[in-house]
């Protein structure tokens, strides 16, 4: 049986979701508006969030 998501894990979920949404909404043009920095900082966010996690398991 699979055990519950921890709250890392959630968090790393809903911030990679995020930046999934704000990505397509930007491409297809519905998000012009946003910097890119903004989705520069969510790619950053996800990134920094998923070695964070890989090396809190790992010990």
């Amino acid at each position: 049986m699979r055990q519950p998501l921890s709250s890392r894990e959630v968090v790393f979920i809903g911030v990679l979701a995020l930046t999934a949404i704000v990505w397509i909404l930007r491409g297809i043009g519905l998000l012009t508006f946003l910097p890119g920095f903004v989705l520069g900082l969510l790619v950053s966010l996800s990134i920094a969030l998923l070695v964070i996690n890989g090396l809190i398991e790992t010990r």
